[in-house]
This record gives C-alpha cells, sequence and structure tokens, in this order.
C-alpha cells in the first residue's frame, strides 16, 4: 500500500478555494436562472444542444453522452420539455427503438429569451469579476481538467 499524499498547505488553499466557490457559482447561476427564465440548468443546456445542432435535432442517447446523464433522466427532462411545448420528440425513422428530440420554434423563442438573462449572470458571478489573464488561466485550466477526466472526448 502507498503513502497517503496530504495536500500542502497551498494545496489544501488552492482545493478548497476552488470546490467552495465552484458550488457557489453553479447554484448562484442556477437561482439567477431559475428565476429569470423558469427553467434549471439541465434544460438550458439541453435546449442549447438542440439548438445548435442539424434541423434542431438530435438522437436522445446523444443528448444523454453529450450532458453525462444516464438515457433515464435525458428522458424525465425531455418530457417536461414536451410539455412545455419547447421539444417534441419523434422515432427515429431507421430505427424502432431510437427516439429524436427536436426543439420547436416554442423552445427556441424560449432560449432565446433565457440567454441574455443567463449571459448577463454568467458575466456578473465570473468572467466580469476577472481579469483577461484570469479569464485565459480559467479557460486553460478547464481543458486541461476535460482533456484528463474525459481522454475520449
Amino acid at each position: 500500500m502507498t503513502e497517503t499524499r496530504w495536500l500542502n498547505a497551498e494545496e489544501q488553499r488552492s482545493w478548497r478555494a476552488f470546490g467552495l466557490a465552484t458550488r457557489l457559482l453553479l447554484d448562484r447561476l442556477e437561482r439567477d436562472l431559475q428565476e429569470a427564465a423558469g427553467m434549471p440548468p439541465t434544460y438550458y443546456e439541453l435546449l442549447v444542444l438542440l439548438s445548435e445542432a442539424p434541423d434542431r435535432t438530435m438522437r436522445m442517447n446523444e443528448l444523454a453522452r453529450w450532458t453525462h446523464s444516464k438515457p433515464s433522466r435525458i428522458t424525465h427532462a425531455i418530457g417536461k420539455l414536451e410539455q412545455a411545448g419547447w421539444v417534441r420528440r419523434q422515432h427515429v425513422a431507421s430505427d424502432r427503438r431510437g427516439w429524436l428530440a427536436v426543439l420547436t420554434d416554442e423552445g427556441l423563442a424560449a432560449l432565446q429569451s433565457a440567454a441574455p438573462r443567463h449571459l448577463e449572470s454568467v458575466r456578473a458571478h465570473l468572467i466580469d469579476v476577472l481579469t483577461p489573464e484570469q479569464v485565459r488561466q480559467l479557460g486553460d485550466i478547464g481543458e486541461t481538467l476535460l482533456k484528463h477526466l474525459l481522454p475520449d472526448a
């Protein structure tokens, strides 16, 4: 058995600050998005993905893969978006078991309404409190972590 590599004081400070700041930031962004647009971040993310897809359409299993969610969670979320009239489901013509999620015009309008307010929150609570150099460093750190955590992506 190998010996535990404890964090030194600087590593401990960095880890705790990062963890708490991340939780507080995500909580604030979620509350702001819910208040401004009446949707949780998961729904917003799904609408964004669909809006960027060809024909505003994606397979349900692709949405699960892109969001790192279980298919059952995506099915539930798409069901809620469908009830709101923002998404509709349709069968994949070539695959009896496959389903597509299609962003409706109403869903696109909801996203277009929510996006400016969400971006204001991202700016106010992240981008504008950092220097341009810190924003660049944040991007570098995020990309490094993604390469480590998603090596096949």
